[in-house]
């Protein structure tokens, strides 16, 4: 059996498909088990970026400022190499491409590079592969022209294929920072009014926090980090609710900053946000509530109600079945 015939048999694909299905399914069950050993190293991370900053900042200020840039990321490789030459990131510029990939994770110049490439390469590769399969391996009996606009169509779909991976990515990291996001508060509170500072207190809740939500834990940390060396402290919190775009987040974060540029009580304005953000926390957990009947209907049809009345008449059908039989 040819190669074309071993990929196009529809067994070979069916078994194909429900092995990705069970593979999928291992993954989605381990993966917890898996984020959760993630943490350590992740947190360890931040302060080792930290410590870097520290000794970079303290080599910039013994050489009077010649080595300013090297404060900064730097990025280079063979991504950086194509992009630069091919002028991609004025060709396909994209001024929310920073924020995006912020608050999907990735920071610095390098995923942005990366982001640019694969928006490039992405294109190509998928009109190449559906071409190749439609035209060289199987048919399927379609006309040129339907083969065209299915090629067509895996082009445009591989130029969103990234935006589409990083919203993707950047969705599930929001819904984990909002999720412990309120119990953040309560602690970031009771600290702050036991007489911590701010940056002692952020950098002990997200010590406490890491084991329900990694991602918040890791923003807290990038937070303390921001407030000790940026030169305007507004600029930290703004780059916290940047990063997460929420409105909740983006609330707290502006009355952190009211607070230090007028001298309010942190401590009222963080019990403030507190019931709000719960409040908003249950909120969303009623709409959830709310749109489980309607979700559940299409299940319960399809695959309860046969299985109900499978076991119920089954019985009675059977008996029926003899009786008739017997006369």
């Amino acid at each position: 059996m040819s190669i074309a015939e071993t990929v196009t048999d529809p067994n070979n694909v069916l078994a194909a498909f429900f092995g990705l299905a069970a593979f999928a399914t291992i993954v989605t069950l381990a993966s917890p088990l898996m984020n959760q050993s993630s943490l350590e190293g992740r947190m360890k991370s931040v302060s080792n970026r930290r410590e870097e900053l520290k000794r970079r900042s303290r080599e910039a200020m013994a050489t009077k400022g010649q080595n300013q840039s090297a404060l900064r990321h730097t990025d280079a490789g063979l991504y950086k190499t194509i992009v630069d030459r091919l002028q991609l990131k004025r060709l396909l510029e994209d001024p929310k491409v920073v924020d995006r990939l912020a608050q999907a994770g990735f920071r610095g110049p390098k995923p942005v590079t990366t982001f640019y490439f694969f928006r490039m390469v992405a294109p190509f590769a998928l009109f190449l592969f559906a071409a190749f399969y439609l035209f060289v391996v199987n048919g399927f009996g379609l006309p040129f022209m339907s083969k065209f606009c299915i090629c067509s169509l895996a082009l445009g779909l591989g130029y969103y294929a990234p935006n589409i991976y990083i919203s993707n990515i950047a969705n599930k990291r929001r819904q984990s920072i909002v999720a412990g996001f309120p119990d953040a508060l309560d602690l970031l509170l009771i600290c702050v009014e036991s007489g911590m500072s701010i940056e002692a207190a952020l950098q002990k809740v997200s010590q406490e926090i890491g084991s329900s939500s990694i991602e918040l834990a890791e923003e807290m940390s990038l937070l303390v980090a921001e407030l000790s060396y940026l030169p305007d402290r507004r600029l930290a919190y703004e780059g916290l609710s940047r990063r997460t775009n929420h409105p909740g987040i983006k609330s707290v974060a502006t009355a952190m900053i009211q607070a230090e540029r007028y001298g309010t009580p942190l401590g009222a304005a963080l019990r403030v946000m507190a019931k709000e953000n719960r409040e908003l926390r249950m909120a969303a957990a009623e709409k959830i509530a709310a749109a489980l009947p309607a979700k559940l209907t299409v299940p319960m049809i399809l695959f309860f109600l046969p299985v109900l009345f499978t076991f119920i008449l089954g019985p009675a059908i059977i008996r029926v079945q003899n009786t008739m039989g017997h006369h």
